[in-house]
């Protein structure tokens, strides 16, 4: 990807930790996510750390609570509406635990990073250790984690990119989570990368 003068203005959706949001910040830091700028976080809890990630490092950072919504286009309208407030041109969901549909005009801009190579041990309600626990319970010999453009079903769309790890006949679900988040922390930032490209080719 080329190095522009105006950076892709980037939002973060979150819903935990906040350590692929984290890890965005430390390729930003060491120069390895040329002409992106994280601009907005938004939280769906005030309670985890993620929120604390954003905020030590100056991004813009909000809370936005599913449950203060009546229904799924006021909970759309609520999530996007700051994010064309600040110009967003793509959006990264990082440990986003909750469904929001995409709106029109975010179609194509919307990336997610999923435990597992999609489309196995993907849906509702697979996530975190669940996905490595059903992976394990499947006796699958690879796993990894997928980077995807979001559509509005779970762990659904086109694929950008998938990183792949074996899986050990010792493993935890544990220790194959830490593995494939090491897949992840590569997979994230060059994903983000190539969606960022494609939208200045446009």
């Amino acid at each position: 990807m080329s190095v522009t003068n105006t950076p892709v203005p980037v939002a973060v959706f979150l819903s935990g930790g906040g350590r692929s949001l984290q890890n965005l910040i430390d390729h930003q830091q060491r120069g390895l996510l040329p002409g992106i700028e994280l601009r907005l976080v938004l939280s769906s809890s005030s309670k985890v750390r993620g929120v604390e990630v954003a905020t030590r490092a100056g991004i813009e950072t909000d809370v936005v609570l599913k449950s203060a919504y009546p229904d799924p286009d006021a909970y759309t309208d609520a999530m996007f509406g700051p994010c064309r407030e600040k110009s967003i041109e793509l959006v990264v969901m990082a440990g986003f635990l909750k469904h929001v549909c995409i709106p029109e005009d975010y179609a194509g801009r919307v990336i997610n990073i999923h435990p597992s190579l999609l489309p196995a041990f993907g849906g509702a309600g697979m996530y975190g250790n669940r996905v490595h626990q059903a992976a394990l319970d499947r006796g699958v010999q690879f796993s990894g984690c997928t980077v995807h453009y979001v559509d509005n079903d779970y762990d659904n769309g086109p694929i950008i990119l998938q990183r792949c790890c074996a899986v050990a006949h010792d493993d935890t679900a544990d220790s194959l989570a830490a593995r494939v988040f090491q897949m992840e922390c590569e997979a994230l930032p060059t994903a983000l990368l190539e969606a960022a490209s494609v939208l200045q080719q446009h």
